[in-house]
């Protein structure tokens, strides 16, 4: 039984489902899929970090806000720090100093690797670590810092909010 439409539904319909799938074709095309070859662009660096809420593998690392390679490996040290391994672009020379910091992109958004190079003139070989870290700022943290400091300057530290019924 045909619809009121006639066959116009149903070519609507595969329409959509084509425009979905170039869609979907095209981003797996630009993340280059899941087998991507990582070992054949750029060198290995690690980080260690008290914290790295957020980063897993593939997450982003940037320089100046510039992707610059991806996390491809982390785990947990016998000293209970996680040790977190970079991929950084070949043609990337970073200074013995450098720094890695874990930033989120805008309030709510993904975390990545922020590196921030120093003014040492020696490099950081491939393999080597990073000897500067700053760990994750987690959002409940810091808001919960915020409302004990507000406490604090009120003389509320440690006492219960008095309330209308109170």
């Amino acid at each position: 039984m045909a619809t009121k439409g006639g066959h116009r539904d149903t070519i609507t319909g595969a329409i959509v489902v084509l425009v979905a799938v170039i869609l979907f074709g095209l981003i797996y095309a630009k993340e280059d899929g899941p087998n991507r070859q990582e070992g054949a662009n750029g060198y290995l660096l690690s980080a260690r970090f008290n914290r790295a809420d957020g980063i897993g593998v593939g997450s982003d690392v940037r320089l100046s806000g510039v992707s610059v390679g991806k996390v491809v490996e982390q785990h947990l040290a016998p000293d209970f720090r996680a040790v977190v391994t970079l991929r950084v672009a070949s043609n990337l020379m970073l200074s013995a100093d450098t720094a890695a910091a874990i930033h989120t992109d805008g309030l709510l958004g993904a975390k990545f690797v922020e590196l921030k190079p120093g003014g040492d003139d020696a490099v950081l070989k491939p393999g080597q670590e990073i000897a500067y870290t700053q760990d994750a700022m987690v959002l409940e943290e810091l808001v919960d810092m915020i409302i004990q400091q507000a406490k604090a300057k009120r003389g509320y530290a440690g006492k219960p909010v008095p309330t209308i019924t109170n």
